[in-house]
């Protein structure tokens, strides 16, 4: 999946909308979009504020990883958020670098 509509999510402060083919709990799942970069992995990843939809841990609203191989069905709702969520590091801290778009 192209980095394009999430990055642009990410400068309009939209939510987004997707699909995530997660073996454990796959569904459609709705996010606070705040950076796109590669994991320690280097996998392209989303980090996001979860907020509602499928989720393996049942933990409610949070930080979440997103492998971008593993989301279809992207969409950018017109809400927005007004910025960044408590714990947003813009550099990526010890999970991200690459950063390819950020709030």
């Amino acid at each position: 999946m192209s980095q394009s509509p999430l990055c642009s999510a990410i400068r309009a402060k939209h939510l987004v909308r997707f699909y995530y083919a997660d073996p454990e709990s796959p569904g459609f799942r709705t996010v606070e979009p705040h950076m796109v970069a590669y994991t320690s992995t280097d996998h392209l990843a989303l980090s996001a504020w979860y907020l509602s939809g499928a989720s393996e841990s049942q933990e409610g609203q949070d930080w979440r990883i997103y492998l971008l191989s593993e989301m279809t069905q992207v969409t950018e709702l017109e809400q927005q958020f007004s910025g960044p969520r408590h714990g947003y590091r813009r550099d990526g801290g010890k999970s991200f670098h690459n950063v390819q778009c950020t709030l």
